[in-house]
C-alpha cells in the first residue's frame, strides 16, 4: 500500500493476512474464492476478487484499478478466505484517501 492513498488512484496495492486466534498465518493453497471488501466513507460495500500473493503464509493482495477509489475520506478493508475446509475473514483495517490539488 502506498504511504499516502489519493481519489481515483491506480496501481495501489493492498496486501492483508489471513491469521489464526494464535496469530499463525493460515495456509490459503486451497481456497475457492479470494475477496477483499472494502468500506467506502459513505457506508457503501464494494466486494472485489484478489488473488493470492503468498497462499502458504495466508497473504492475498488487489491492486486497485480505475474507479475503485471513488470516495475521500476513510475507508475500511477486510479480506476474505473461502476454502473447503473453511471461510476466513481478516481483521478491519482502515485506511484514508485524501483528495487531489
Amino acid at each position: 500500500m502506498a504511504c499516502e492513498i489519493h481519489l481515483n488512484d491506480i496501481g495501489t496495492e493492498f496486501r492483508i493476512t489471513i491469521i489464526d486466534c494464535a496469530s499463525a498465518a493460515i495456509d490459503i493453497s486451497s481456497a475457492t474464492s479470494l475477496n477483499m471488501i472494502f468500506k467506502k466513507p459513505s457506508g457503501t460495500t464494494v466486494t472485489q476478487t484478489a488473488t493470492a500473493y503468498d497462499a502458504t503464509n495466508g497473504i492475498l493482495t488487489y491492486t486497485t484499478i480505475a474507479a475503485d477509489l471513488d470516495e475521500i475520506g476513510t475507508w475500511k478493508i477486510q479480506a476474505q478466505v473461502v476454502a473447503t475446509n473453511g471461510t476466513w475473514k481478516s481483521e478491519f483495517k482502515s485506511f484514508k484517501v485524501h483528495r487531489n490539488l
